[in-house]
């Protein structure tokens, strides 16, 4: 009956615009959670590719060194062709928590690349000796392996200059699917200014992390683009839908490092 139908529109997050809205919105990209585990339905099937991003929390006064030691050690390794890894961008954080570098790695064959790439550094002398140096530099560090959603752009180098804002949710244990579905449908509304680059869920880490990574020319074109998005309609309703699966969120304003692909 009319009844239970309007239930059921309401259950599965459809908005109750119209019958041929709703009826549209059943064949968007969904994924069910009974048939595996969130990781192999949300992320892409023709990749095997793997993230690694890392949080370097760094000595005020160290900052400078930092940024140039790391830019000549990450030169280094994209010059050999025998490490299965490649860093995505490189950032010091503008606004949100204070001298802090982020990295994004990007292993292009999965676990086995990044065993294959530590096992490498480990024998690698020079950089053994650019990991103590660090250490001296650091106050604290933390990283997480992330998978990429099949929905979102692939990153790719991009010129500059520009600004990252990198979104970072924690959301409600068991929600991921339900969080992939309404962004499934979210992404095509951030897509008119490019500023979509990439993205992904946590594996190993804070388990039940998303991170949503944007690049905008400035702060207020920033601010302009956001606007424009609460104009189209439907990006309201996914907003509404995926409000209640988030416990936590942060936003960081960041400035790409000197040798980074991410300009």
């Amino acid at each position: 009956n009319l009844q239970y139908v309007c239930f059921y529109k309401s259950s599965l997050g459809f908005a109750n615009t119209s019958d041929e809205g709703w009826l549209r919105s059943m064949f968007a990209h969904k994924v069910d959670a009974r048939k595996d585990a969130h990781s192999n339905l949300l992320s892409k099937k023709e990749t095997s590719n793997l993230y690694k991003i890392q949080f370097h929390n760094v000595k005020p006064e160290c900052m400078e060194a930092y940024n140039k030691m790391s830019d000549e050690v990450q030169r280094e390794l994209h010059r050999d062709a025998d490490y299965p890894c490649e860093v995505i961008g490189s950032w010091n954080t503008w606004y949100g928590e204070q001298d802090q570098a982020v990295h994004l790695w990007r292993y292009s064959g999965g676990y086995p690349a990044l065993t294959e790439c530590l096992r490498k550094l480990n024998s690698n002398m020079a950089y053994l000796a650019f990991r103590k140096e660090r250490s001296k530099m650091l106050i604290s560090r933390h990283n997480q392996l992330l998978l990429e959603f099949s929905f979102w752009n692939e990153p790719v180098p991009r010129s500059g200059p520009n600004i990252y804002e990198l979104r970072t949710y924690q959301l409600v244990p068991g929600t991921m699917i339900e969080w992939g579905n309404n962004w499934a449908r979210a992404i095509k509304y951030r897509q008119e200014n490019n500023e979509a680059v990439g993205g992904f869920f946590t594996q190993i880490g804070e388990l039940y992390v998303v991170h949503h990574l944007w690049a905008y020319k400035d702060l207020q074109s920033r601010q302009e683009t956001r606007n424009t998005a609460w104009l189209k309609e439907g990006w309201d309703v996914n907003v509404h839908y995926t409000m209640p699966l988030i416990q936590k969120m942060e936003s960081r304003i960041m400035i790409p490092m000197e040798h980074s692909p991410l300009q």
